[in-house]
């Protein structure tokens, strides 16, 4: 199946699980994101390095607000000329909306402790979008996520509901309720455990406009979109995921995964796949903290 046919798979059966999986980024008005599928084993969550003392990090750099103080938004680092240092960003979405409680107790699995043990295991620094369901449903490895210094633990709402809309079929926060939706993740982080919190959130569906900046602004975040999409969202061919991640990457860009095994099943076989290739390259991972400090400066 070509890649082209699964994006336009990916985003029909979007629609009919109400969760989106990443699509064009370029528009403020476009984007997709993953929603659950089929269940598979469980596995017992990860844990930090031994060696990995848990403290709150230095602080975050953040964009400064967009014109009319609008919430600024950061898509890749700005891209350079000849020469350019060939860094890159992989970010994976920890999602889970506010209305599949029943899924997870019916043994869905939205963790992904397979991805996560690889990317410890190839000492990948990674930045994960971390929706306050899924910190509730997984307090644990929300912890041992968020007190690994290898990772960054960002705001992806607490509902994963749109703050847009249409958004591929996710239900709609309402305007007057957004800011408390944010700000219910970031005390669901803060009850499981976690230390590496970062002043970034990530839009569910990728969907916004500048109204939503404008509604979010008072949080002071930085919105972090992507540039390259890696398509691991129902796909069961983790080569494919990987070549197109592989064909998409340029120096500065971000990456956006998956971290829910049942929407996304291959993504820790596709990593394995592209962090090797990726370093042969001469490409160094970063974190989207490192991309937006970068950017800050120039």
């Amino acid at each position: 199946m070509t890649i082209s046919v699964r994006k336009l798979l990916a985003v029909a059966v979007l629609g009919a699980a109400l969760a989106g999986c990443s699509s064009d980024p370029a528009p403020a008005d476009r984007g997709a994101k993953a929603a659950p599928g089929a269940s598979k084993p469980s596995t017992a969550p990860s844990a930090p390095p031994a060696s990995a003392t848990p403290r709150a990090p230095a602080q975050a750099p953040t964009l400064a607000p967009g014109p009319g103080g609008l919430t600024p938004v950061f898509s890749r680092a700005p891209k350079g000329g000849k020469g350019a240092e060939k860094v890159v960003a992989l970010t994976f979405d920890a999602d889970m909306t506010a209305d599949q409680g029943p899924r997870a107790a019916g043994g869905e699995r939205f963790d992904n402790p397979a991805l996560i043990a690889d990317l410890r295991r190839l000492k990948v620094p990674a930045t994960i979008f971390m929706t306050g369901r899924w910190a509730d449903e997984y307090p644990a490895e929300a912890r041992a996520i968020g007190t690994d210094p290898n990772f960054e633990v960002a705001n992806h709402s607490y509902s994963h509901y749109a703050f847009k809309s249409p958004c591929y079929g996710l239900p709609v926060v309402a305007r007057d309720e957004m800011r408390a939706d944010v700000e219910k993740a970031t005390a669901s982080f803060a009850k499981a455990g976690v230390r590496n919190a970062v002043p970034y959130f990530r839009f569910p569906g990728g969907c916004y406009n500048d109204e939503v900046l404008r509604t979010l602004a008072p949080l002071k975040m930085t919105a972090v979109q992507w540039d390259v999409v890696s398509g691991d969202a129902f796909a069961h061919d983790a080569d494919a995921v990987a070549e197109q991640v592989l064909a998409g990457v340029k120096p500065g860009s971000l990456v956006v995964m998956h971290c829910t095994r049942s929407a996304a099943p291959v993504t820790d076989r596709a990593i394995q796949r592209i962090v090797p290739e990726l370093r042969k390259r001469g490409y160094r991972f970063v974190k989207v903290s490192d991309l937006i400090g970068s950017a800050a400066k120039k």
